[in-house]
């Protein structure tokens, strides 16, 4: 078994996730690899995830080996934002060229490690592996370790070709990477009895600066963030935490499970996202902080901090909750967000009507069903036709989601909100949470969706001269026209009696049955009699008013 395939394997075994402990032996051997469906990979590859996981890290130059268009696609395509270097910024990649297929791309990563450590002389590399080198066996784990050696650099195999897998199966790649390779390599200046890491955090839109000045008020400092707005020095000291919190395990379990081993630093998962979960993981790490040697004064400095804050941010959601009366939300997101922000949108006052869970593990599900109650709809997948429909029949006034689906709500012109990765604002913590209800009611209420549900007025026009060109508009227009179209619809067939010739009778003479039509004309009233029916209890035709 090679070193990759081995590495994978035991990621799957991985006993901290909870729906790889609940199978069987047998099932755990299978891997949690499944058919892939179309479409599936427009969630990202290993290699996606990977670099998801670890492109935060600011002054890290990040090298992809491979095609040029592999950097291309993964270049910056979250909203983490960053403080001091802006290394992590500037992509680099090999380029790899038909030549390098041929006789191997080694030679040029060597070269290309030279070039960037002469130029930027970054403190790390991370080298990114993709599938071509992967599959023509270019062995980066030994470039790297020649390269660390000459260079006396740390440079950093990231082995997560795309096609091994999932964006999931790429983020915990990169933190085995990080196990093998960063952490524990260096020792931090001083340390502290309130040192604490993030992990799965990324710093998406800054948001992690919104609790920063909190935790910096109570004195605990984060040593670490893995990886939004991280340091390689701070990762690779982080395993002198005396904490941690976990904030996303689906992609960093096995990261915050082995430190735990490994170092002995206790975890907790925990969410910034809503008022009380916010208060809650506060209060954990406080906890956490006392049970390994922080001053006892802790907690209470900590609850006199939730107490403020708390107070302030009730208060300013409140004018928001009448607004918000009997308004529904959809959820599609994954991850930590499908619980965690449920309930920031429950304290806002709107009531959840699903929530995705295709990304969630099953600890994330016991959470929603805490939430929302046994019986939470917990979507596992749904088309983009099933999601418009639920949105066209009403039975949500908004959806938060990603910007893959967001198009799905427009179409049906119904309110929509980013919540992922690409969104423009801040959503942790007490002041994101405010934040988070601001822009909720500037969705709901902006005037652009009563105008979008209007029919454009290209389609009234379109509509009318459909109208105009059709043979009924001609007849109507015609009353010579109407006149030979009423002759020529034959209503007794067996007899040949059109329908001018009835509906003349019928007015003049104000019949009222099938009988008293077949008495003035010369009508059957037989097979013909449903069609004599319709035309006594129906309002005279466009056509006899045309005749007129």
């Amino acid at each position: 078994m090679s070193s990759l395939a081995a590495t994978v394997q035991n990621i799957f075994d991985e006993p901290g996730c909870a729906k790889n402990g609940s199978k069987s032996e047998a099932e755990r051997k299978n891997g949690c690899t499944k058919q892939l469906q179309p479409g599936s990979a427009a969630g990202g590859c290993a290699f996606d995830g990977a670099k998801v996981a670890l492109q935060p890290f600011t002054d890290v130059a990040h090298l992809v080996h491979g095609p040029i268009a592999c950097e291309g696609n993964s270049w910056d395509n979250r909203g983490a934002a960053s403080s001091g270097s802006n290394l992590w910024r500037t992509a680099f990649t090999t380029d790899l060229s038909e030549t390098d297929i041929v006789f191997g791309g080694e030679k040029r990563l060597c070269k290309a490690i030279k070039e960037i450590i002469d130029k930027c002389d970054p403190p790390a590399i991370f080298v990114y592996q993709t599938c071509i080198p992967a599959m023509i066996g270019d062995d980066i784990n030994a470039v790297c370790k020649a390269a660390s050696q000459r260079f006396a650099k740390p440079v950093i195999p990231i082995n997560s070709p795309g096609f091994v897998g999932s964006k999931n199966l790429g983020n915990k790649l990169a933190g085995e990477a990080l196990l093998d390779y960063v952490i524990g390599t260096q020792e931090p200046d001083y340390t502290t009895p309130y040192d604490i890491n993030l992990i799965g955090e990324y710093n998406l839109s800054g948001e992690l600066w919104q609790v920063k000045p909190l935790l910096d008020e109570l004195g605990v400092r984060i040593l670490s963030c893995i990886s939004g707005d991280g340091k390689y020095r701070e990762v690779a000291s982080s395993h002198r935490a005396r904490a941690a919190m976990l904030v996303c395990s689906k992609s960093m379990i096995n990261v915050a499970r082995k430190m735990e081993q490994r170092y002995g630093i206790p975890f907790f998962e925990g969410s910034f996202y809503g008022i009380q979960d916010s208060s809650e993981s506060l209060r954990q790490l406080a906890r956490l902080l006392v049970k390994r040697g922080a001053p006892t004064d802790l907690l209470g400095r900590t609850e006199a901090v939730i107490a403020r804050e708390e107070a302030w941010a009730w208060a300013a959601i409140e004018p928001y909750k009448p607004r918000f009366e009997g308004k529904k939300a959809l959820l599609i997101t994954g991850g930590v967000k499908s619980w965690s922000v449920v309930a920031a949108l429950q304290e806002a006052g709107l009531e959840l009507v699903g929530t995705s869970v295709k990304k969630s593990t099953s600890k994330d599900k016991e959470r929603i069903k805490e939430l929302m109650g046994q019986d939470a709809h917990m979507i596992e997948d749904m088309t983009p036709r099933e999601l418009y429909k639920m949105l066209k029949d009403a039975k949500a006034d908004i959806m938060l989601s990603g910007g893959k689906s967001q198009f799905v709500a427009l179409k049906a012109a119904m309110p929509w909100l980013d919540i992922n990765q690409e969104r423009c604002h801040a959503y942790m913590g007490y002041v994101g949470m405010v934040k988070l209800v601001e822009e909720i009611d500037k969705s709901l209420s902006s005037p652009m969706w009563e105008q979008l549900r209007r029919p454009a007025p290209w389609q009234a026009l379109a509509k009318a001269m459909e109208q105009m060109q059709s043979p009924v508009a001609a007849i109507a227009c015609d009353p010579a026209l109407a006149e030979t179209a009423r002759r020529a619809r034959k209503i007794c067939v067996c007899n040949a009696v059109d329908l001018g010739t009835i509906e003349d009778a019928i007015y003049a003479h104000g019949l009222r049955s099938v009988a008293a039509v077949r008495e003035h004309t010369n009508a059957v009233g037989g097979c013909c009699q449903r069609r004599i029916e319709a035309i006594l209890v129906s309002e005279p035709s466009a056509m006899r008013q045309a005749a007129e």
